[in-house]
């Protein structure tokens, strides 16, 4: 069978900067400044469009000293595709920044592991430093939509449509998946937090936001060797990302970068 070839879009809704101190254990010796990109996906063929992740709020990127540029629905407009529209919803994982916008999506189906949500709703969220990243609401919402029966819940890697597949790469956060798609230029995986940045699979460091060190550090060399390059592994929140990909238009360079073509390096 031939498999659909996806486009892949990164939309950045919004920035910081911090240090690399901020973000790796003994990050740097000199505390040098580092930036941080967030992002949602956007992974369309002409039959459907699947929404990968859903940002956070304005006042809750606030509170947390983000920069919310736009909302991840305007960032969704911009390259034509309607909130209310969307069918499908991947989240990767429930952190603030990226289960933030649910409600925002009135149609969908939302595709989370087993372990995430049990991690969130369980005695580890009794622990105020695990449950740091969290967003209650966000929690609460997502319950909600179980008994909506709006949640696909898997466990472990998963098929998830023809040229789409989920994989599980714990450590960051107990059910954090990746997307692997299919495109024009073969197989291509976005990361999310399997990976924050380029140098995480480059030289393995260690975020300082994780669940279990030894599986973060696990999942970054199994991510590469599912990505096999990369230039083909998409990590979740490098600035560098909207260097080395084209935007799809003048007008978005950015803003959006288009990931099913090949990067500049």
């Amino acid at each position: 069978m031939q498999l659909p070839e996806y486009e892949v879009y990164a939309i950045k809704y919004g920035e910081r900067m911090g240090t690399r101190g901020d973000m790796f254990m003994r990050g740097d010796l000199h505390d040098a400044p580092m930036a941080m990109d967030y992002f949602v996906w956007l992974i369309r063929d002409g039959e459907r469009a699947i929404v990968v992740d859903v940002g956070f709020g304005q006042s809750e990127g606030e509170k947390r000293g983000r920069t919310f540029l736009r909302c991840p629905t305007e960032g969704l407009r911009l390259l034509g595709v309607e909130a209310d529209a969307v069918e499908d919803v991947i989240i990767t994982h429930m952190h603030y920044d990226h289960a933030g916008n649910l409600e925002l999506f009135p149609n969908a189906r939302f595709h989370i592991q087993d372990d995430e949500l049990g991690y969130v709703t369980g005695r580890a969220m009794t622990h105020k430093v695990l449950r740091h990243s969290f967003r209650l609401a966000d929690v609460l919402e997502m319950v909600a939509m179980v008994y909506g029966d709006r949640v696909v819940f898997h466990d472990g890697d998963d098929d998830f449509a023809p040229g789409i597949s989920l994989h599980h790469f714990p450590g960051h956060a107990r059910g954090l998946q990746s997307v692997r798609v299919h495109t024009a230029r073969g197989w291509i995986v976005l990361a999310s937090d399997a990976a924050h940045y380029y140098e995480s699979m480059e030289k393995e460091p260690t975020f300082m936001t994780h669940e279990n060190i030894f599986d973060m550090h696990e999942s970054y060399r199994k991510l590469v060797r599912l990505g096999g390059s990369l230039s083909k592994i998409v990590p979740g929140h490098d600035p560098d990302v909207l260097a080395r990909y084209p935007a799809p238009s003048p007008d978005l360079e950015g803003i959006v970068a288009r990931l099913d073509v090949e990067p500049s390096r």
